[in-house]
């Protein structure tokens, strides 16, 4: 890598692409992941440091058009008092709730948290039971220009995204659930906010005469990044959520994670933990 040569500090999001168009650069958002990683070695910097804290316009939350749409620079505790946040994606608001420490909070963001492409981003499980897309921007002869990824697409390994280095993650896209949906989420550590997530569980769906209509079940740090369980999610799909089917979700749900063990928890004990807290999650959901 390049050494650290310059600093940038845009007020306008096309100053900032204008920066990034240029040459590489490491982009600063809330620093609560990129700071501590600089320091141990697992990040270097390139040769500018882009610094987007001064960009107002990647702040904010809004609900237009079927959807609540957040800036990229949005903090965790901004979301997690955002009425828009708690009424339109409540496993987003749940999963915030358990995000660190309200110092982290305060200066962790949205963008920053999915950018890392941690298998146990906290926010990452959520997004992905709310059918979650991030908006990507780039500076070009026309202005600036956009595309849309689902988030499914967009993590594609342990700190790895599919972000080109002209790009900026700009916005994060959840259409709001239909009526009668419900979900639920689960972080698992030896505390229930401050550790980095042993799991994490989210499961969402459309309860309607006992069953789950557009079922979506989310896993973290049980796989090379945060993951959908669509076999699991096709089981939950057909029909009554009893006992028996349950057990089949979980089974599904097995066969889908590649847990590792680490400082954290063995791989034989995420398996466990999935097992029991799953079970334990959709008999919550739809208790028989």
């Amino acid at each position: 890598m390049a050494e650290l040569r310059n600093y940038a500090a845009p007020r306008s999001l096309a100053e900032a692409l204008q920066v990034l168009a240029s040459g590489p650069a490491t982009v600063l958002a809330g620093g609560t992941d990129l700071m501590p990683q600089s320091r141990s070695a697992r990040v270097r910097f390139a040769s500018t440091l882009l610094n987007i804290q001064g960009v107002a316009e990647l702040r904010g939350v809004r609900r237009r058009d079927g959807a609540v749409e957040i800036g990229a620079l949005t903090t965790i505790a901004t979301l997690r008092d955002d009425p828009a946040v708690r009424n339109g994606a409540p496993v987003l608001w749940q999963a915030c709730d358990h995000f660190a420490s309200d110092q982290i909070r305060n200066a962790a963001t949205i963008g920053g948290n999915i950018c890392n492409a941690s298998p146990a981003g906290d926010t990452l499980v959520p997004l992905l039971v709310l059918d979650a897309s991030v908006v990507l921007a780039s500076g070009g002869a026309a202005g600036i220009l956009e595309r849309r990824l689902p988030l499914s697409e967009f993590l594609t390994g342990p700190g790895r995204t599919a972000r080109r280095p002209d790009e900026l993650l700009v916005e994060v896209h959840i259409p709001v659930p239909a009526s009668g949906w419900v979900d639920r989420y689960v972080k698992f550590g030896t505390r229930p906010a401050l550790d980095i997530s042993t799991i994490a569980l989210a499961v969402g769906g459309t309860l309607l005469d006992g069953r789950l209509e557009n079922a979506r079940l989310a896993l973290g740090a049980v796989a090379p990044t945060a993951i959908r369980a669509h076999d699991a999610e096709r089981v939950l799909a057909e029909g009554p959520l009893d006992r028996a089917r349950i057990d089949r979700v979980v089974d599904a749900a097995d066969a889908t994670i590649h847990p590792i063990s680490d400082v954290r928890a063995s791989d034989w004990y995420r398996r466990e933990l999935v097992h029991n807290l799953l079970r334990r999650m959709l008999t919550d959901v739809c208790p028989n």
